[in-house]
């Protein structure tokens, strides 16, 4: 594994105890970093990604293939990879892990993962996968790590650049994190992400309101539309339905994932449609970058064997640091 540095100095972290009594990592140079539930915190635990922290806290199992029966995640992670997960062995990186949907499979195919995020969703990640022997998880920004640079055999980032402040600069901090002869996967919204309206309105006001009352709001909700999600898909054959419901999903503030993921059982639907309906309406960056924007950026900060595809939730990329 990777052994945490000092984020400010880059020089080796000791356990001490902090001014307070609590353990803490130090550098020699006098920065100390709080072990909070065991987990090393390198940012502040609130911060924009607050609402985040939140969700996947609350939604900690929801999304593991473990939990849900269907290999989702696997299937999504292997096109990710370029067809297969050859991970065995090698120290990864996955910057902004969340609750662990993808750490639960790089782990189980042999990875050495330093799960990373910016919210209190390390806290989920550490629930959900702490056990393992090859898991080291983290709280700390991706702009600022605490890791030497190019010390990654894989730099994993998925669902993150485009809600960070500057995705040219976190695309950048991810590049130096690959060693040499690595490679770094990553995705992105594009032009075109679909935004209905009433999700255009909803996420404009709830971007003033506390987190809690965010989701309890998502809920209320939930609890409001998707039985109406749910008579339409199941009569979408009976003529006029079809069109209604696609009438219905334009209009619809919730995320329905009954046409892409149908072998999911109905209440992780619903659950889904709660997480991803709240994902999007409370996220404080939301940035669209094309393929060509992507893979400049990444040849800027020397990557080479670039491939982009439109797939998933936009751009997917990947590209190697030469030897």
């Amino acid at each position: 594994m990777i052994p945490f540095t000092c984020p400010e100095h880059g020089g080796s972290l000791a356990v001490r105890p902090s001014p307070g009594g609590e353990p803490a990592l130090s550098c020699p140079s006098g920065c100390t970093y709080p072990l909070v539930k065991g987990i090393p915190r390198f940012v502040p635990e609130s911060n924009y990604t607050d609402a985040f922290g939140l969700q996947w806290k609350t939604f900690r199992r929801t999304q593991l293939d473990s939990v849900t029966g269907c290999p989702i995640t696997r299937t999504r992670l292997t096109r990710l990879l370029g067809g297969s997960i050859d991970v065995e062995g090698q120290n990864i990186l996955e910057a902004g892990c969340g609750a662990g949907r993808f750490t639960e499979i790089l782990l189980e195919e042999g990875g050495l993962v330093h799960a990373v995020d910016m919210s209190c969703a390390v806290e989920a990640n550490h629930e959900n996968c702490g056990t393992h022997a090859n898991h080291r998880v983290c709280q700390a920004d991706i702009r600022n790590l605490p890791f030497q640079e190019e010390s990654f055999d894989l730099v994993f980032c998925v669902g993150v650049v485009q809600h960070t402040p500057d995705p040219e600069e976190t695309m950048a901090a991810l590049c130096r994190q690959v060693r040499p002869g690595g490679r770094l996967v990553m995705d992105h919204y594009t032009h075109g992400y679909p935004v209905t309206a009433s999700r255009k309105i909803i996420r404009e006001k709830l971007l003033q309101m506390p987190p809690e009352f965010s989701l309890s709001f998502c809920e209320m909700l939930v609890n409001i539309l998707w039985p109406v999600h749910v008579m339409l898909w199941h009569n979408r054959k009976i003529p006029g339905f079809g069109a209604l419901y696609k009438q219905f999903l334009a209009h619809s503030p919730l995320v329905d994932y009954h046409s892409s993921y149908g072998e999911l059982s109905p209440e992780i639907l619903q659950s889904w449609a709660l997480l991803d309906t709240h994902d999007t309406v409370t996220d404080r960056y939301k940035h669209l970058r094309s393929a060509d924007e992507i893979a400049a950026t990444l040849a800027a900060h020397g990557m080479v064997d670039i491939e982009t595809q439109l797939a998933g939730n936009g751009v997917e990329a990947r590209a190697r640091r030469p030897e």
